[in-house]
């Protein structure tokens, strides 16, 4: 079952049957960041916390009615690729102990992005956070991915805590 998430795009929910095309959304998200690493251990990722705890959600954009019947007319079945993608986990809060909402990940193609989508995306899974009773939603985000950042500070989103590595020698 699928909604309109913004006039153009709708959401659906996805399932534990997507675990590759996540761990494709996954690559794709650092390998913008990251462009000359290799993501293959993130399949390790979606295999050890992809569930049906875990909710996952695809945004398609809508197919205009010609184009639809364009398709039919062809005999072709193949589904809209999806634009974009959110799947969220859960957590505990450390200093209150309630479970909330975890951000996995939020992705958006990127000849998609600046249309509202990431903004709607965040809307829906706190509307659906808040419909399951969580006070709040944690996501944890790189420092150096500004419009990220930008995003979820104009969402009204608060660093709490920071995340912080040493990276150790591999020689004793």
């Amino acid at each position: 079952m699928s909604e309109q998430l913004l006039p153009g795009y709708h959401i659906r929910r996805g399932s534990t049957l997507d675990r590759s095309l996540l761990v494709k959304f996954m690559q794709r998200t650092y390998q913008d960041m990251f462009s000359n690493q290799d993501f293959a251990h993130l399949e390790q990722t979606v295999k050890q916390y992809f569930s049906s705890d875990t909710p996952l959600w695809w945004v398609e954009e809508e197919e205009d009615k010609g184009a639809g019947e364009q398709k039919n007319r062809n005999f072709s079945s193949a589904p809209t690729p999806p634009i974009a993608c959110l799947w969220v986990g859960n957590a505990i809060d450390q200093v209150r102990g309630d479970r909330h909402a975890h951000i996995f990940i939020l992705y958006v193609v990127p000849e998609y992005r600046r249309r509202g989508i990431g903004t709607a995306l965040m809307r829906y899974v706190e509307n659906w956070a808040a419909q399951r009773g969580d006070r709040q939603i944690g996501l944890q985000v790189f420092q150096s991915n500004t419009p990220a950042l930008n995003l979820y500070n104009q969402l009204g989103y608060q660093t709490q805590s920071l995340w912080m590595i040493k990276f150790l020698s591999a020689e004793k």
